[in-house]
């Protein structure tokens, strides 16, 4: 199983709308699997801030944060996924060589 489907599965505990796990390792790191951007919808996320969201999301991944260098994480409760529709594009890396 690839990482991107590892995080798919452990995020599948936050009963997303809408899950997509992409591999972005190629903008920063030459064959390996270590950044990643999550754009993700749940009802669990409403009344909470982008922290409390991200601590949820970090809190779903546990052991497998130790296993990949970044993770974008674009979190949205369904009402606010209706009016954006899609996550912002991600930022060349500014990182050298990891």
């Amino acid at each position: 199983m690839s990482m991107q489907q590892r995080i798919e599965t452990a995020l599948g505990a936050l009963q997303p709308e809408h899950l997509q796990v992409l591999d972005e390792s190629h903008m920063h790191s030459r064959g390996l699997q270590t950044h990643f951007k999550a754009v993700l919808v749940s009802a669990q996320f409403a009344g909470l801030n982008s922290v409390k969201r991200h601590q949820k999301v970090y809190a779903a991944l546990g052991d497998l944060m130790s296993e990949f260098h970044a993770l974008a994480l674009h979190t949205y409760t369904p009402e606010e996924w209706v009016k954006i529709g899609v996550a912002p594009a991600s930022p060349v890396c500014a990182g050298g060589g990891h």
